[in-house]
């Protein structure tokens, strides 16, 4: 459902994506993890058709997202590590907006709205201008918004960020059960133990290229420490001692 095909992303003389090839398969959640500046931003933005890759492709359940943008959105919903919504409108009239922009029919957009406040808890405060919303409600919008249309795709850069435990909650239950139904979900993420609560696969990039791939089982395995965290195994993949064996 997600395909990157040697990938790369330079600006001027740096590299920020170097030849990444990635598939991530329909009903999968994928944790994207790495360092500050290792190229997770830069390869999400080239994946939801932000940014161009330098070289290389990137597919949404087979349409290029260069060459066919408007068929690979439409199978695709995205939630930004900064929410923005417009301040003038509310929760709802945001939501009918993005209902609207997909072309949902009036009765559908309707059903949408309703089904995602009901599933993010948002009836207290939807009716209320955005601009009195604290950052985790308009995360929580932002995440309604992204999943109104049905996407078979779903991108999220952080998205525990400012959810309190019982919406981080709300969220992991919400991304396992619509994994379980089919969609694929990219999640790039520094919150460790969730990716390691809920990711089928993690992948972990540093300096541009993919270091690990695969389940934490496996990188357990790799690093020959069967009993430890994610945490700690990421720490271990990441430290400078290995980073610099490694480049």
């Amino acid at each position: 459902m997600i395909q990157l095909n040697d990938v790369v992303r330079t600006y001027g003389a740096k590299v920020a994506v170097a030849g990444l090839n990635l598939r991530i398969g329909a009903g999968e959640l994928f944790a994207f993890l790495g360092p500050n500046g290792a190229g997770k931003t830069t390869t999400i933005k080239m994946i939801v058709g932000l940014l161009r890759p330098s070289s290389g492709s990137v597919r949404i359940c087979g349409h290029d997202v260069v060459t066919a943008p408007r068929k690979a959105n439409s199978l695709l919903g995205f939630v930004p590590d900064e929410p923005y919504l417009y301040d003038k409108l509310s929760g709802r009239e945001f939501l009918k907006f993005i209902a609207d922009m997909h072309g949902l029919p009036s009765d559908v957009g309707a059903d949408r709205i309703a089904r995602e406040i009901a599933n993010f808890n948002l009836s207290e405060f939807v009716d209320q201008l955005t601009e009195t919303y604290s950052h985790g409600m308009k995360q929580r919008v932002v995440f309604a918004g992204a999943l109104l249309h049905d996407p078979a795709v779903l991108v999220l850069d952080e998205p525990m960020v400012g959810l309190d435990p019982r919406s981080m909650r709300l969220v992991k239950d919400l991304l396992r059960e619509r994994a379980r139904a089919g969609m694929t979900i990219f999640m790039s993420t520094h919150t460790l133990a969730m990716a390691e609560e809920i990711a089928d696969r993690i992948g972990i990039v540093d300096r541009g290229g993919l270091t690990f791939v695969g389940s934490v089982e496996e990188l357990r395995h790799q690093l020959s420490l069967s009993d430890k965290s994610l945490e700690q195994l990421y720490l271990e993949l990441t430290s400078e001692e290995t980073r610099e064996t490694a480049w």
